[in-house]
């Protein structure tokens, strides 16, 4: 099948749930855990220039969000957990089972990054745990100091004994407190009796296809092996089998002759809603935004992030975020949030495309709308 360039554009939005009022409803953690659900998972980080990513992308898609609903659903509903996708990131509990041979593999060989980890160090956290209950690197206050290794580490060993238990699986982020992460047990946080079963390696492939063709509509393999090119044979080999079945159908997109995509036939065929103007400040770290060669491909337009650049350099400004109005990337607007002073401020404005008064009032309204939420 051929699908023209603008069209590919809209499904892909489409399956972003960009398109739509309230795609998961308007507020609370349910639509939290939908939204996380169906993207297959939210970026998480730590630059604070404004909101950060994971409440601006979750803002996007859920009109009246709340920081709290993220809260209840981590910490009380317990129905999205954190782990590393592409980078570390919300996922949904339900799908715990697919990660579970990361986390084996990882707790066989934790790498260089863990090797200065003793027993002693293992031992001590799981102690304290167990016997007070979840804890932070701040409510440790007997480690023996050592010098950083490296500028986001930190002197107690203590806080590379907790990550290294969190990536094998056998503790948990419980609770966030801005970005310091209170850990647990794993069974005892999700009131399991044991770990459940690991799903091989074939169906964590199948996870990854679905989870992409849900949240892109449109794959590559580029796409689907996001900053994971290993899984490209084996996935390969899946999409082949659906093609198949008739399952998946091949996609060439007008202007991206090099690539092959592939989608579910009802996908390409579902209605889309007409062009209402919806306008979105998205992150950088926004699914739409994160890989930088798709979104080329698809929107003409070439994402930097260019807060490691000198500033003499930069085109956008540090923190510059795309401008979505329907289908067309229109804006780039470098911001700033002054908590002190209760003001986002403009560092820079620079016009992508379709330059006229109706956008620039269209983003303007936005702007007030997304300064509340910044502030709220």
């Amino acid at each position: 099948m051929k699908l023209e360039k603008r069209k590919a554009r809209r499904l892909w939005i489409h399956a972003q749930k960009l398109d739509v009022k309230n795609p998961f409803g308007p507020t609370g953690p349910k639509a939290v855990t939908a939204a996380i659900e169906h993207l297959g998972y939210v970026q998480i980080d730590t630059i604070n220039v404004i909101e950060r990513c994971h409440h601006h992308i979750l803002y996007n898609r859920i009109p009246k969000y709340k920081r709290s609903d993220l809260y209840r659903s981590q910490t009380i509903d317990k129905s999205i957990f954190e782990y590393w996708t592409h980078a570390l990131s919300f996922v949904a509990t339900k799908d715990f089972s697919f990660f579970l041979n990361e986390m084996k593999r990882i707790q066989q060989n934790p790498g260089r990054w863990f090797s200065s980890v003793t027993k002693q160090d293992m031992k001590k956290v799981f102690e304290l745990i167990e016997d007070q209950g979840p804890l932070s690197i701040r409510d440790i206050n007997d480690d023996v100091l050592v010098e950083k290794t490296h500028a986001w580490g930190s002197r107690k060993p203590s806080k590379k004994a907790l990550s290294l238990a969190f990536y094998c699986g056998r503790l948990v982020v419980s609770e966030r407190q801005g970005m310091l992460k209170k850990y647990d047990l794993t069974e005892r946080h999700f009131g399991w009796d044991k770990m459940p079963k690991a799903a091989s390696e074939r169906k964590v492939n199948e996870y990854i296809l679905e989870r992409s063709l849900r949240s892109q509509c449109l794959v590559s393999l580029d796409s689907i092996c996001h900053l994971a090119p290993q899984r490209k044979p084996a996935i390969h080999k899946i999409i082949s089998s659906q093609v198949n079945k008739g399952e998946l159908i091949p996609i060439q997109i007008e202007g991206i002759p090099k690539n092959t995509f592939w989608a579910r036939p009802q996908s390409v065929e579902v209605k889309l809603p007409s062009p209402l103007g919806r306008t979105h400040i998205l992150s950088p770290f926004d699914p739409l935004i994160i890989q930088r060669k798709r979104l080329k491909a698809f929107f003409d337009y070439d994402h930097l992030f260019e807060a490691y650049i000198p500033k003499e350099k930069r085109q956008f400004g540090y923190f510059g975020l795309p401008v979505l109005i329907d289908d067309e990337i229109v804006a780039v607007l470098d911001l700033k949030t002054d908590r002190q002073n209760q003001e986002l401020l403009m560092q820079k404005w620079s016009w992508i495309s379709n330059k006229s008064s109706s956008t620039k009032t269209a983003i303007e309204e936005e702007l007030h709308c997304f300064e509340k939420f910044q502030l709220a």
